[in-house]
């Protein structure tokens, strides 16, 4: 008589789990399958981030065109944002609320990739210099530094496309698309001046965004999951998707609100050609005087819309896309959930 066949499963330990992508929260894991890592993981990590990132900030366009119009006319739109809505679109079609889609898919799309790609990155990386059990009791500062160094990298990418955007929006008739607005800035103002003149508050408005957008996240998903006394693989797909969204909007509302001064001058600088021989700086300056701590939060009320939804919507976007690409676990440093 034969013997019955026995299937055994490998146990994977916590160095090498640091390494790989297992199963996600609600899938089983294959025994065989082989482990994720280097560039096969984190590509997969950069593309969810990026779809996540480009389809959130596309589908909110019109929101964005009428933060930005508020910001940089508020003797205009003076009467909130819904009050705003409909003077684009009376004065200017319905269509005026998609200006700048092209550069905003574009932008984000780089911009998402190199951000959660490389936060995931720069994540692991400080797990493998300090250890796992150091990381684990400082996760608030490995977060706040895998973040931060995560968007400078990615605003690079963003700026010229961003410029892009807001001068097709600051200035109706600008272009009629991404490639004729990229180009005239280009051909009119060179690299420096017309795509790089926000840089300065590009990074100050993105960097504590961002750093306030996966820290909040990081540390709401692990409260909620407390409060449930459930830890992720405990957890439906459809819980876990309740979770992201939660968390998102949470992150989100806060990171709108740190960002606002910068984004308020991001706009602005870009509205516009500086005069010449003018600093960026100085131009910064100027415009901070001018506008007064009231004027820096202008659109602030649109924008926390607006951010706390995308926020949401890219933290469930991006767990499902990773589930789909068979990259379902990122490094978890909340500690374990009592059971």
């Amino acid at each position: 008589m034969s013997r019955p066949k026995i299937q055994t499963v490998r146990m994977y330990p916590v160095s090498l789990r640091k390494n790989t992508i297992l199963g996600g929260p609600s899938e089983p894991v294959n025994p065989n399958a082989k482990p994720l890592t280097g560039v096969d993981l984190y590509s997969r990590f950069a593309f969810a981030g990026a779809l996540c990132c480009a389809i959130t900030h596309g589908a909110l366009t019109p929101v964005d065109v009428v933060k930005t119009r508020i910001q940089l006319e508020p003797e205009r739109y003076n009467s909130g944002m819904v009050s705003a809505f409909r003077t684009v679109v009376k004065e200017e079609g319905a269509g005026a609320l998609l200006t700048g889609i092209g550069p905003t898919f574009a932008g984000y799309f780089l911009q998402g990739a190199l951000k959660f790609g490389g936060y995931e990155l720069w994540k692991k990386t400080l797990i493998d210099t300090f250890g796992l059990e150091t990381a684990q009791n400082n996760r608030t500062a490995i977060y706040l530094t895998s973040s931060a160094i995560a968007e400078f990298f990615a605003d690079v990418a963003l700026c010229p496309l961003e410029a892009t955007r807001i001068r097709m929006v600051s200035q109706p008739g600008y272009a009629t698309g991404l490639i004729g607005g990229f180009t005239r800035i280009l051909r009119e103002e060179g690299v420096l001046r017309g795509f790089y003149s926000g840089f300065g508050p590009i990074l100050f408005k993105q960097i504590p965004y961002t750093m306030a957008k996966f820290v909040v996240y990081e540390i709401a998903a692990e409260n909620i999951y407390k409060s449930i006394g459930k830890s992720k693989d405990q957890l439906s797909s459809g819980a876990n998707d309740a979770v992201n969204l939660g968390s998102g909007v949470i992150a989100g509302a806060a990171a709108a609100i740190i960002s606002q001064p910068a984004d308020t001058l991001l706009s602005k600088i870009n509205k516009t050609k500086g005069a010449e021989g003018e600093s960026i700086s100085s131009r910064l300056v100027g415009l901070s005087k001018q506008l007064g701590v009231r004027g820096l939060f202008l659109g602030l009320g649109p924008r926390i819309v607006m951010v706390a939804t995308l926020t949401a919507g890219q933290f469930a976007i991006y767990g499902r896309i990773k589930a789909a690409l068979g990259a379902t676990q990122g490094i978890d440093l909340a500690k374990p959930v009592s059971k």
